[in-house]
């Protein structure tokens, strides 16, 4: 399939919304990846630099050091990813609290490429889309990371997260292109038992009436804000 040819420093991509589904489910044409816990987020990277920018718009600025790093472990000169600024603890979980305090090394965990070396990704299949992702982040990436997935088995993947007190899982159908016109969902179902949820529901998980998704990010950011501007106060 022909795919457009692009400048990632003139592209502004929006990034697919997350639908909420109640219960997992198993199914041949789906894929699924874990739903790790931290800022969504489309990495532009073009000759060296990178941009991180927010599902609203929002440019994060807060994280320097990782904006540095990416272009440098990226594999490809010019890309842009779809994923999300996380923070990991000891064991490899996800950890929101360090990561909206700035009190842990940010990573990017990458599970889409909407672009690369100009070439314009979004009509080819999510899987295909996944194996050129891999081909560009380094297996031992210090800040870079591939956001690996499973096929067919998304409950027994899911109560897997669960008993290992993750956040969820995203499923997501193997071959449909990355379009926002409704023709293509992306489903997340979150463990219900999550401990890191408990006392946060009203300020993340807030829906808004007539969008078919939580998780208003905007809200993080301004939090996010908010609290670096404490902390330099004292």
């Amino acid at each position: 399939m022909k795919t457009a040819q692009l400048s990632s420093c003139s592209m502004q991509f929006k990034p697919m919304p997350l639908v909420r589904r109640a219960e997992p489910f198993t199914h041949a044409d789906w894929l699924f990846e874990i739903k790790w816990e931290g800022f969504r987020s489309l990495a532009y990277i073009d000759n060296g630099r990178c941009r991180l920018v927010s599902r609203n718009g929002n440019e994060f600025k807060s994280f320097p050091e990782l904006s540095i790093s990416l272009p440098l472990e990226c594999r490809a000169q010019s890309a842009v990813l779809d994923g999300g600024i996380v923070s990991l603890d000891d064991t490899g979980h996800t950890n929101f609290e360090n990561l909206l305090f700035r009190r842990g090394e940010p990573r990017f965990s990458a599970f889409d490429m909407l672009s690369c070396e100009g070439e314009d990704l979004r009509s080819l299949p999510l899987q295909e889309r996944k194996h050129r992702l891999r081909s560009v982040v380094p297996s031992t990436g210090e800040r870079l990371l591939y956001c690996d997935h499973v096929e067919l088995a998304g409950e027994e993947f899911f109560w897997l997260a669960c008993e290992r007190d993750l956040e969820g899982i995203v499923a997501k159908r193997r071959f449909d292109p990355y379009l926002l016109d409704g023709s293509v969902r992306w489903y997340k179902i979150r463990n219900g038992n999550y401990s890191q949820w408990v006392g946060r529901e009203d300020l993340f998980e807030r829906e808004r009436e007539g969008e078919p998704e939580f998780a208003p990010w905007s809200t993080c950011v301004q939090a996010c804000d908010i609290a670096e501007q404490l902390i330099h106060a004292y």
